[in-house]
């Protein structure tokens, strides 16, 4: 024990010890002022008070308590410790003297619980508030005013209730708490430590107008995305400067405090549950396993291998083309001390023979192929790399693991591929061919994975729009009408985890992703978000670039099957396709013009399979 804490608890004794020594006499002294002789009653009560008070605060560590947070709980410890030394004491009074003092000792319970739980609500009382000693001039405290924030919470709960505690008591917060909106009738017109409850949360931009409030929290770290992504808009509307409290799993497991208010991201605005995960299936596929993961160092690759570590599979084989991504992503996991063995591969998913030798050198149980390319416009102009990397890749890495014995190989698909008018799509489509041929002639479990746009991902609009944001505008968008599907790198990561544990062969996974997003509409969130209004940043139409759909798919009319494997998991029936043509074009694609090549695989993805195969 500390000399500090040492002390502490010393000092705490001592005032215990004056007050309940006090009592019993102050006790008799109201019920009879003219008679003032400490009498042995008195002296035997006040033993008994003394001995029992310090063994029953010892019992329920009442001097361990850190009073500085006292609430509730801490004030209901007191009145039981007070009480069993009292009742206590009443047996002793009855077993000495014949009779129990039933006046006294009620007076005395009652001193007890105001002098002592007085002091240490005093404690908290002056930790909180930081009584200042010195004298704060008029100027000062004018100017300390005016650098402050007005500041609204929305959600009078637990949660809003810790914040307004937590600003009230903290001068590092440059922040001047107006009151809060809550959409619990019970609690307005009410105070919350101090600070009213206007009313419902759709009022608010009364209240900011009424209040000159710039800065709002959302402080509902439990409420539905849906309900939270309505909040924000309206929020947003009224104030540039909207910020929300963490998850409540977040808080609750102690990974952040609630004063961690942060920026609202654009991923709050999604508007859709997370998925969950089915842990124990995922855990005893993978633990104590070798994996491998191609594409290791790209956005989706990366976060699978972090998504992977906490279920500890024996090694992690991290393959990519690029060292520096490759490096970066084994220096990250490196640095979390895991016991996985950690393997890094720099390999071409080109290279047969290499892809040959890496399977049969680590002999993985489970592959998840992330390897691609993926940029749309860019496959446009290249669509002889879009096959070599998306097709005759994912073909080497399928057959290398189909005959090095891997029990599961997961292929991180697109919903572009779902009737393509691209060549990124297509490719994409033609490797699930693939791995769906590949299904039929191994014992190893073939399954592709198909999501929408990854936010934040390379090469996704997020990005994008941020770097013009940040250069001044305009802020570029191809059409006000078109619509895509949007979902978190850790969701689409999460899907790919779910789906090699659901695994049988041959399926084509989907994820639930709610409702699709205007692009444009993504675009002003984004502007507001960054504190600007659509105005000042501008936003311009430039048209359909090549290869780009107005809408995605994720399953076309063939292949839907209403009913859920897993919640918010689908999974698309098998459709007849003619895999002999989709070898003819990975053999011939460096003889192929550019213009056919392109029209070639738009009909064998579309299964317009009487395509002429012309060179």
């Amino acid at each position: 024990m500390s000399k500090t804490i040492q002390k502490r608890l010393l000092v705490l004794i001592f005032f215990d010890s004056l007050i309940v020594s006090f009592s019993i006499y102050m006790s008799h002294f109201f019920l009879n002022p003219y008679v003032t002789a400490f009498d042995f009653m008195m002296l035997v009560s006040a033993t008994a008070l003394l001995f029992t008070h310090h063994l029953f605060s010892w019992i329920y560590k009442m001097y361990k308590k850190v009073w500085q947070y006292a609430s509730l709980e801490e004030l209901l410890g007191l009145i039981k410790v007070v009480s069993l030394s009292i009742g206590t004491t009443a047996i002793v009074q009855g077993i000495f003297f014949g009779e129990i003092y039933q006046r006294a000792l009620i007076i005395t319970w009652m001193l007890h619980i105001l002098l002592l739980g007085g002091v240490r609500f005093m404690w908290r009382y002056y930790k909180t508030n930081s009584f200042k000693t010195r004298a704060t001039s008029k100027k000062e405290k004018a100017n300390d005013e005016k650098t402050k924030t007005k500041t609204i919470i929305i959600g009078a709960g637990s949660s809003g209730q810790m914040l307004a505690r937590q600003i009230k008591k903290s001068a590092d917060w440059r922040t001047e708490l107006v009151g809060f909106v809550d959409d619990n009738e019970r609690l307005h017109t009410l105070t919350i430590s101090g600070y009213p409850v206007f009313g419902e949360i759709r009022h608010l931009t009364h209240f900011v107008e009424k209040y000159h409030v710039t800065h709002v929290v959302i402080a509902m770290p439990s409420a539905s995305r849906e309900r939270i992504k309505d909040i924000i808009t309206l929020a947003q509307a009224c104030v540039k400067n909207v910020q929300t409290l963490p998850m409540i799993e977040d808080i609750a497991l102690g990974n952040i405090s609630v004063k961690q208010i942060r920026d609202v991201s654009i991923e709050d605005l999604l508007g859709r549950e997370p998925v969950e995960l089915d842990i124990t299936s995922i855990s005893r596929e993978i633990q104590g396993e070798t994996i491998l993961v191609t594409g290791a160092g790209g956005s989706i690759g990366s976060e699978i291998c972090r998504q992977l570590l906490p279920f500890n599979p024996a090694k992690l084989v991290l393959l990519g083309h690029g060292e520096n991504s490759i490096y970066a992503i084994h220096m990250e996991l490196g640095a979390l001390a895991v016991p996985t063995e950690l393997v890094t591969v720099i390999a071409d998913i080109q290279d047969k023979e290499r892809m040959m030798d890496v399977m049969f050198t680590h002999q993985p149980a489970y592959v998840y192929h992330a390897a691609a390319h993926k940029h749309v416009p860019l496959m446009e102009e290249n669509p002889r790399e879009a096959v070599k990397n998306n097709v005759l890749g994912t073909r080497n890495v399928a057959e290398a693991a189909g005959m090095s014995g891997v029990k599961t190989f997961v292929l991180v698909s697109s919903d572009k591929a779902v009737n393509p008018t691209n060549v990124m799509g297509a490719t994409k489509r033609l490797a699930e061919m693939v791995v769906q041929t590949m299904n039929q002639k191994s014992p190893t479990k073939f399954v592709a994975v198909r999501f929408g746009n990854v936010l934040g991902s390379r090469g996704s609009v997020i990005p994008l729009f941020k770097k013009q944001i940040e250069a001044g505008g305009p802020v570029t968008v191809t059409h006000p009408d078109m619509t895509r599907y949007f979902m978190t790198i850790p969701e689409a990561s999460r899907l790919v985890l779910q789906a090699g544990a659901l695994a049988d062969g041959g399926e084509i996974f989907v994820l639930d992703m709610g409702e699709s997003v205007k692009i444009v509409d993504l675009a002003k969130n984004l502007i507001r978000l960054s504190g600007f209004s659509v105005e000042e940043v501008g936003l311009t139409y430039t048209g359909i670039r090549p290869g780009e759909k107005m809408f995605e798919e994720l399953l076309n009319e063939a292949e839907i099957d209403p009913n859920p494997v897993f919640p918010k998991i689908f999974v698309g029936r098998t459709v007849p396709f003619e895999f002999d043509q989709v070898e003819t074009v990975v053999s011939d694609v460096n003889e192929l013009e550019y213009g056919r090549l392109r029209e070639i695989l738009l009909g064998l993805a579309n299964s317009k399979n009487t395509l002429e195969m012309s060179r």
